[in-house]
């Protein structure tokens, strides 16, 4: 019964889901001390007071036993940690240029782009040596079928926008296909008021080849990162965190196209593509019983030689299941 609830829940977010950043919500700062739990994250760089690169975006996760039967989770290699969870989320990502006002395709600017795709992942935490492994696996499309455009018109006109023109112009339909994995490592904590971890990331497939180094400083009070579900599960926690990192970035169907399909009218060359960026966020989070609120802010560096930098904001929510 509680697996067709989740199931519901899910599908019926799959026609709702707006453009987005790539979201990772396996790092440190974003982890929930419960077994099961149902997140949603909505980002828009309105909170930044931009219109440019992506706007808006929500992505839909589920962590709960049960996912582990799910045929995917068969191909995520981990750790036989003491404890691991399973998860799958929805995600769609969308990115438009600077000005969305123009039907030609605009030279040395963002490609109009939209993906859609289902991640099935899971998280290995070893809770003596306070270290995580995750990996991902990300199955979709990127390009028409993705259903950027019809997103982005109908927002528009409900909220009585500019009706955005150019998405003739679009990165094309491709496969998505990647896999991805995650450590993290804690270095420093003092009891419940602070903690230092580093992580790194590598990803390799259709849509994306990047590695990272990072680091995260998390201050307040909070439970362990790298605990169990019995930790604070009934609790009040408040804490800020502060995340840089560093990408190297190997290719962006997003930027230079799909791989398998060269039709795209308008993409950006690999020559132009900036292979190192940096990124950097911080947010604050309450949890209450099993509730988890956070506000947070990211900045991204140029990912392109004439491109610029871009800032935005989002809200998460999660309930314990």
């Amino acid at each position: 019964m509680k697996r067709t609830i989740y199931t519901s829940l899910l599908a019926c977010l799959f026609p709702a889901l707006a453009q987005a950043q790539a979201i990772d919500n396996t790092l440190p700062y974003k982890n929930i001390n419960t077994d099961g739990y149902f997140r949603l994250n909505y980002e828009n760089d309105f909170f930044s007071a931009t219109d440019i690169y992506y706007t808006q975006g929500i992505h839909a996760e589920v962590v709960s036993p049960w996912v582990k039967k799910f045929p995917l989770t068969k191909l995520l290699l981990h750790p036989h940690y003491d404890y691991v969870r399973y998860g799958l989320g929805l995600e769609h990502e969308g990115y438009t240029p600077t000005s969305i006002s123009s039907d030609k395709a605009l030279i040395g600017d963002r490609p109009f782009a939209a993906c859609f795709f289902l991640k099935t992942f899971v998280m290995a935490t070893d809770t003596v040596n306070k270290q995580r492994f995750s990996t991902s696996i990300s199955t979709g499309l990127i390009g028409p079928g993705a259903g950027g455009k019809e997103m982005q018109t109908g927002i528009h006109k409900a909220l009585h926008d500019i009706t955005p023109h150019g998405w003739s112009n679009q990165v094309q339909n491709d496969a998505i296909l990647n896999y991805q994995s995650d450590y993290e490592k804690q270095l420093l904590s003092l009891g419940h008021v602070f903690s230092l971890d580093v992580d790194a990331m590598a990803r390799i497939g259709t849509l994306s080849d990047k590695a990272a180094i990072g680091s995260s400083i998390m201050i307040g009070y909070f439970d362990s990162p790298f605990g169990s579900a019995v930790a604070g599960k009934n609790s009040f926690r408040i804490y800020a965190y502060e995340h840089p990192e560093f990408d190297v970035i190997g290719y962006d169907a997003t930027l230079e196209g799909g791989v398998f399909n060269k039709t795209s009218p308008y993409t950006i060359s690999a020559a132009d593509i900036s292979r190192i960026t940096f990124q950097n966020r911080f947010g604050f989070v309450a949890i209450y019983h099993r509730v988890y609120l956070e506000y947070f802010q990211s900045y991204l560096s140029n990912e392109f030689k004439t491109g610029n930098y871009h800032v935005w904001g989002g809200v998460q929510i999660a309930f314990g299941i």
